[in-house]
C-alpha cells in the first residue's frame, strides 16, 4: 500500500509540474537584412550584387524604384518578368556595374523601346520561360 500512495503523490506531482510549465510557442524569424540600394536593380542570386543598366526590362520598376528580387522581392506571386542575362555573371558578364547607394543616371533608364531582354525570370532567382 505503502508504494501504491508514492507512485499517486508522484502522478499529482507530475501532473501539477505539467499543468504549469510554460506553453512554448515556435518562432520563425529569418534575418535577411537590408535590400541592397542598386540604382538599375541588384541581381535575385546571392550574394546580391548590383546589376548593370539594362540588366532588367522595365516591368521591373515602379517609376523610379526597382520592385525587388531574391529575398527582398515584393511583387506578386505570379510576376513574370524580362531580363538581358547576357549582362549575368553566370552568363560570363565581367562588365562595370554600379556600386551600392549610386544613383540612377536618367540618361541610362531602360525603356520598353530600348530594353532587349532574352530571359523571363519571377525575382526569387528562377527561370520562368524565354522572351516574354
Amino acid at each position: 500500500m505503502r508504494g501504491f500512495s508514492f507512485v499517486v503523490l508522484a502522478a499529482v506531482a507530475g501532473i501539477g509540474l505539467t499543468v504549469t510549465a510554460p506553453k512554448a510557442e515556435a518562432q520563425v524569424g529569418v534575418a535577411i537584412g537590408v535590400a541592397p540600394e542598386c540604382p538599375y536593380g541588384y541581381y535575385d542570386v546571392a550574394p546580391y550584387n548590383c546589376a548593370p543598366t539594362g540588366y532588367y526590362g522595365p516591368e521591373w520598376f515602379n517609376g523610379d524604384g526597382f520592385i525587388g528580387a531574391g529575398p527582398w522581392f515584393h511583387g506578386p506571386s505570379d510576376f513574370q518578368g524580362n531580363v538581358n542575362n547576357r549582362l549575368h555573371p553566370e552568363h560570363g558578364y565581367k562588365g562595370p556595374t554600379p556600386k551600392a547607394g549610386e544613383k540612377a543616371e536618367p540618361a541610362k533608364r531602360v525603356d520598353s523601346a530600348h530594353f532587349s531582354g532574352n530571359e523571363a525570370r519571377d525575382g526569387r532567382g528562377h527561370v520562368t520561360g524565354g522572351k516574354k
